[in-house]
C-alpha cells in the first residue's frame, strides 16, 4: 500500500442508472504494510472538513472515546465545530457515552497535516464537488502515516472516480454516513476499482468497533443502497406536491404514522414479506405482483420550478408550526433515540469498545 498501482485501469465514471462497478478482491499489497493498526486499537482519529456531516462524525467518535484531531479551511470553523458538538453531547450522553469520552480530546488543527499526522484512521467530510474530493484525498493520501485506511463521507460518488490523483489509491475507502452521523448508525462501506479489499474490510472492522451498523457492499451503486432508495421516495413526494395530490404534511404523516413505524423494526423487503401472510413473499408477489404495472409511481424527478419550490418551502414552515430549527433537531434526536430504544437496538454491546 506503500505505493501506486501502476497497472491498474483508469476509472471511468458509471452514468446514473448503469450496472454497478464491481470493486476488486485485491489490488495493492496493504497487507505489507508495516504498523498497521488493528481497528480495535485505534485511539486517534482525523476529521478533516467540520460542517453538519464531519462535525457529527467528531461528535460520535468523540463519544465514543477517541481523541480526535479537525480540520476545515473555514475560518470560523472550530467555533462551529465545537458549538456542534456541545449541541449534540445532550443526545450522546443519552445514547451512552464510551468510558473516557470527553469534548475535552477534541484538538482543532491549523493545517490539514497536523490533523493527520499522528491519526490512525481519517474521515474526510468535504463538500459534494468532485474535483474538490479528487484533490483533497490526493492530499490526504500524501501527509497520512502508511498503512492508514482514508474513508470518504461521499453521498454519491464512486470511490472510482474520486481515487484517480492519489499516489497510493488502495487505502482510499467510501465511509458513507446517514445525518447526523452521531445518531444514525448506518454506514456504507465500499471500495473502488484500484482499492485494496484489505482497506475496505478494514474500515468496515473499525466502524463496527466505533458503534456503527455497517453495509460492506461487495460492488460500486452510485448513490449506495440507501440513498437511492430515499431518494425515490424524495421524487414522488415531489410529483405530489407539484400535482395538488397531496401536502408536505400529508406526505410526511404517511410516512410517521405508517410504513415508517415498520420500517423501524424492519426493512421494506422483511414488511412485504409480512403482507403475504403465512405465505411470506411470495404469496405477497402473486397476490400483489401485478400492481407494479399500476401508475403507482414516477420515478423520473419533476421539473424542480419556483412553485414546486415554494410548495415545499411553505409546506415544511407550516409544519414546524412555530419550532426553531433546533427544537426541531432535539426533537428528532430523541424521538430515533426512543426508537432505539423501543426496538432493542440502544445499549448494544457488539463492536462496543
Amino acid at each position: 500500500m506503500t505505493s501506486p498501482e501502476p497497472t491498474a485501469p483508469e476509472p471511468t465514471t458509471p452514468k446514473t442508472g448503469s450496472p454497478s462497478t464491481a470493486s476488486p478482491k485485491a489490488v495493492s499489497p496493504m497487507t505489507a504494510s508495516s504498523g498497521i493498526t488493528p481497528p480495535e486499537n485505534v485511539r486517534r482519529v482525523a476529521c478533516v472538513g467540520a460542517g453538519v456531516i464531519g462535525g457529527g462524525w467528531v461528535a460520535h467518535f468523540l463519544a465514543r472515546g477517541y481523541d480526535v484531531t479537525a480540520w476545515d479551511p473555514a475560518p470560523d470553523a472550530g467555533r462551529k465545530l465545537r458549538r456542534l458538538v456541545d449541541a449534540a453531547w445532550p443526545a450522546l450522553t443519552l445514547l451512552g457515552l464510551a468510558e473516557g469520552a470527553s469534548t475535552d480530546r477534541l484538538t482543532v488543527t491549523d493545517t490539514l497535516e497536523q490533523a493527520v499526522a499522528d491519526a490512525e484512521f481519517v474521515q474526510e467530510s468535504a463538500p459534494e464537488k468532485l474535483d474538490l474530493k479528487r484533490d483533497l484525498l490526493a492530499r490526504l493520501d500524501t501527509a497520512t502515516p502508511p498503512g492508514v485506511v482514508i474513508a470518504s463521507s461521499t453521498s454519491g460518488y464512486p470511490m472510482t472516480d474520486m481515487q484517480t490523483t492519489a499516489a497510493n489509491p488502495s487505502r482510499l475507502v467510501v465511509g458513507h454516513p446517514f445525518n447526523p452521523p452521531y445518531l444514525i448508525p448506518l454506514v456504507e462501506v465500499v471500495g473502488g476499482r484500484r482499492t485494496d479489499a484489505t482497506a475496505v474490510a478494514w474500515a468496515s472492522r473499525f466502524y463496527e468497533v466505533a458503534g456503527k451498523s455497517v453495509i460492506t457492499m461487495d460492488n460500486e451503486v452510485p448513490g449506495f443502497i440507501a440513498n437511492r432508495l430515499q431518494e425515490a421516495l424524495w421524487r414522488e413526494a415531489l410529483h405530489m406536491v407539484a400535482s395538488g395530490e397531496a401536502t408536505v404534511r400529508d406526505i410526511d404523516l404517511s410516512i410517521t404514522e405508517g410504513p415508517g413505524l415498520r420500517w423501524a423494526v424492519m426493512g421494506p423487503m422483511l414488511t412485504f414479506a409480512l403482507a403475504g401472510g403465512e405465505g411470506g413473499m411470495a404469496h405477497m408477489l402473486d397476490h400483489f405482483g401485478p400492481s407494479l404495472k399500476s401508475p403507482w409511481t414516477r420515478l423520473e424527478a419533476p421539473e424542480l420550478d419556483k412553485e414546486l419550490y415554494d410548495a415545499v418551502v411553505a409546506g415544511c414552515d407550516e409544519a414546524a408550526d412555530g419550532r426553531s430549527m433546533a427544537d426541531l433537531v432535539a426533537e428528532r434526536d430523541r424521538g430515533v433515540i426512543e426508537v432505539l430504544r423501543a426496538t432493542g437496538r440502544l445499549g448494544r454491546e457488539e463492536g462496543s469498545r
